[in-house]
């Protein structure tokens, strides 16, 4: 037969485990906060199992409010880890109410007027409420996809839900399913929440798994100095558009761009100033650039914007403005401050390219070569037809500049 004090033993041994798991979690990765609450929580439901357990040496109720209070405390916990997983604030003021609430109506109706049937319901609201608060972010994630470890701890909370409420009801329309009852019923639920409140954990694991890898993955497509896209992703994604772009007939632009003077900044300054520039740009860059659009550092000085479904036109606008933010930042530098000055490159996808988007660079390049050659500080489009001038542009025709009217 099952014994109850030794499945709550269990229940403190493998909490005490769980605890230690997320400590190390919680050590090893400082910036992931939703492992210190999970340890919290582990730790804080193994102390008030320990602490009922007193009760059966002790002849007082205090053990068992104490006991009721960390085991609620511990579900409390559990929520806000959820919540800091999704980072969405901790509702400190509403888990503290439930909470609060929750262990009023125990004492109560433990120390005032002794009605277990009460009792129990507000110890289960207490376990039950802080997760259903916290169940909608398991299974409606903000970036849409609900990931192996969120839709185990959905389900068995879920099932953890099912089994509180049973035991309600079971209590209310007056079958006693408590311990003082001593039926295996009692203690059939306490292994079933034993075994959930474990797999639970291990569902936070395999959350936290997937959000590591996520990182990592994330980590090898970014450029180290400046934050953006690096070339690995740039390539990626053109590859991504240029299958897109061969389907549907859409176009798309690409823009290549290269600081002036880059080396001299480097010499002169050294390689902190030029690093500090390079991250100076990124940042301008962006304030003109679209959501949606790619920004890619693809080595030294040099970057690519992806600009999905955008015309050789509209391209050369959005290449305006950037090169616009940028003269305007070199007009106001003052003193000590490095001016910025950028050459661009535009070219648009068409049928010759295809899935090809080493062709499209290519044609981008050919275009910066061009924005290089006419003076820098410019920018110019590839277009495959002769330019409209009669003067070559040197080993580089086939790129000619065009200007537009501001935006």
């Amino acid at each position: 037969m099952l014994n109850v004090p030794t499945l709550w033993t269990v229940f403190v041994v493998n909490f005490l485990a769980l605890g230690v798991i997320w400590a190390y979690v919680t050590r090893s990765y400082p910036k992931f906060a939703a492992a210190r609450f999970w340890m919290a929580s582990s730790f804080v439901g193994a102390i008030g199992a320990m602490t009922a357990l007193i009760r059966l040496f002790v002849a007082s109720p205090l053990p068992l409010l104490l006991g009721a209070a960390g085991v609620i405390a511990a579900s409390c916990l559990a929520a806000m880890g959820i919540q800091r997983f999704y980072d969405r604030p901790v509702s400190w003021r509403l888990m503290t109410a439930t909470g609060g609430l929750s262990l009023a109506g125990v004492v109560v109706f433990m120390v005032g007027v002794d009605h277990m049937q009460l009792r129990m319901l507000s110890y289960t609201l207490g376990q039950a409420l802080p997760l259903v608060l916290a169940l909608r972010l398991l299974l409606l994630p903000p970036e849409g996809r609900v990931s192996p470890g969120a839709r185990l701890s959905s389900i068995v909370i879920l099932t953890i839900i099912a089994i509180l409420v049973a035991r309600t009801m079971g209590n209310l329309l007056g079958h006693d399913l408590s311990a003082k009852a001593g039926g295996q019923t009692h203690a059939v639920m306490v292994l079933g929440l034993l075994f959930l409140s474990m797999t639970l954990n291990f569902g936070f694991l395999l959350m936290a798994m997937d959000r590591l890898r996520g990182e990592v993955a994330d980590l090898a497509l970014l450029d180290d100095l400046t934050g953006v896209a690096n070339r690995r992703h740039l390539l990626q994604r053109l590859t991504e558009e240029c299958a897109r772009s061969e389907r549907s007939g859409a176009p798309f632009s690409l823009l290549v761009l290269d600081l002036d003077g880059f080396k001299t900044i480097n010499d002169t300054h050294g390689h902190a100033a030029g690093d500090a520039c390079l991250k100076h740009f990124t940042l301008m860059a962006q304030t003109r650039l679209r959501p949606g659009d790619m920004l890619a550092r693809t080595g030294g000085d040099e970057f690519c914007v992806v600009l999905p479904s955008s015309s050789l036109r509209e391209a050369a606008a959005i290449a305006r403005r950037v090169l616009e933010v940028c003269r305007q930042d070199a007009e106001a530098c003052t003193g000590d401050e490095i001016p910025i000055a950028i050459s661009i490159g535009v070219a648009q996808w068409d049928r010759g390219i295809g899935a090809f988007p080493d062709r499209l660079m290519a044609n981008a390049d050919h275009a910066l070569y061009a924005a290089k050659k006419n003076g820098k500080n410019d920018f110019a489009v590839y277009d495959p037809a002769p330019p409209l001038s009669t003067e070559p542009v040197g080993p580089h025709e086939g790129a000619r500049k065009i200007r537009l009217e501001p935006c």
